[in-house]
């Protein structure tokens, strides 16, 4: 059973109830929908939905966008957000779903769920689309300041999602950056490259945002503030040229019957772009599936969220996860002279995340 916040989102509860009885009927995934039960109860059909695979469970209170994320954690308990988190932890949900307040989304989760030991800070997890397909982005919002050791655990783990779920095999890695030199980036850029460079990991360097949209590296890393703002600007500039286009092909004629013979390539385009076919972006690291959308998620969006979620639990990622965590430290220790000091790093990347 998923779990979903269904107060949790700009359009909640009407696109979010919508989008799970959605993912039930299409799916046959059975949601429970915490939030206000009088609320949730207005927004579910009479009809065409499998009422045995949708439950409603009550929460009084509501996490808004304005709260901060470790008030919210202690001074609303009994909000969707908090309740649904719970029934991870307490294994009555295989995972949660939620459009609401990532801030504060992350913190309860972090206190609720925890960690998977050795792991230091969560990670969202986004896909970008590319000339090649899509890659994959790390941190994309949930850290604002990080260090180097934080990012070498998001390549890490961004690794074995790619490998593991999304079946790449041995997935480039690319570190974002304003140059592909070496010397490029601030300090945490540069300290990360000696970092990542010393492990096994399929890394090729610095990335410029051109070479993402190229497709250069199948998983790209970079704190969430950069990550957030690359992530921001591409919807805005996506949605700006949709719009454009819109624009034109409505004046003139010759416009008009351009667009008709061009309408099903503009239309591919179009779904490649929108980010509610990828549905919610995985918060990497937790002892728990915890899949975040986008605030302003479509009844579509929180629909391929919940299958998503559902995909995650059924893979049993996180097991997938402690296995590599285990692999690369065993690794380490027959890893050549050069590379043991920077492979050491990882060992007491994780070990300090146990000690915690």
């Amino acid at each position: 059973m998923i779990a979903v916040d269904a107060m949790g989102g700009d359009f909640a509860p009407h696109a979010v109830v919508a989008g799970a009885c959605e993912a039930a009927r299409d799916f046959g995934i059975k949601v429970a929908l915490v939030g206000r039960r009088e609320k949730i109860l207005g927004h579910i059909p009479e009809r065409g939905v499998p009422k045995s695979l949708i439950e409603i469970v009550h929460s009084n209170d509501v996490v808004t966008m304005d709260d901060i994320p470790s008030e919210s954690y202690y001074k609303k308990p009994d909000s969707s957000l908090s309740v649904g988190l719970s029934m991870v932890r307490d294994n009555k949900a295989d995972a949660f779903v939620s459009a609401g307040n990532t801030g504060a989304l992350m913190y309860s989760a972090i206190n609720t769920i925890k960690l998977i030991p050795g792991i230091i800070r969560p990670s969202i997890t986004t896909r970008i689309p590319t000339s090649k397909g899509y890659c994959l982005l790390l941190d994309s919002g949930a850290n604002v300041d990080c260090k180097p050791q934080w990012l070498l655990q998001f390549a890490i783990m961004g690794h074995i999602y790619s490998a593991q779920i999304l079946g790449k095999g041995n997935p480039s890695i690319g570190l974002l950056s304003n140059g592909t030199e070496k010397t490029k980036g601030n300090r945490l850029v540069q300290e990360t490259y000696e970092l990542i460079a010393g492990t096994s990991l399929n890394f090729i360097g610095n990335i410029e945002p051109s070479d993402v949209f190229a497709g250069k590296a199948d998983i790209v890393v970079a704190d969430g503030f950069v990550g957030n703002i690359f992530l921001k600007s591409l919807e805005g500039f996506g949605n700006t040229c949709i719009n454009m286009f819109r624009n034109e092909s409505s004046h003139g004629v010759l416009n008009k019957i351009g667009s008709y013979f061009v309408k099903s390539a503009v239309g591919n385009t179009v779904d490649r772009l929108d980010f509610a076919n990828y549905g919610g972006s995985p918060l990497l690291g937790l002892n728990g599936i915890c899949v975040v959308c986008h605030g302003r998620s479509s009844a579509t969006a929180i629909k391929n969220a919940i299958r998503a979620a559902n995909d995650f639990s059924s893979k049993n990622f996180n097991k997938l996860l402690v296995d590599e965590i285990t692999r690369i430290q065993e690794e380490q220790t027959e890893a050549p002279s050069g590379k043991k000091g920077l492979w050491a790093n990882i060992v007491r990347a994780f070990r300090k995340g146990r000690e915690k």
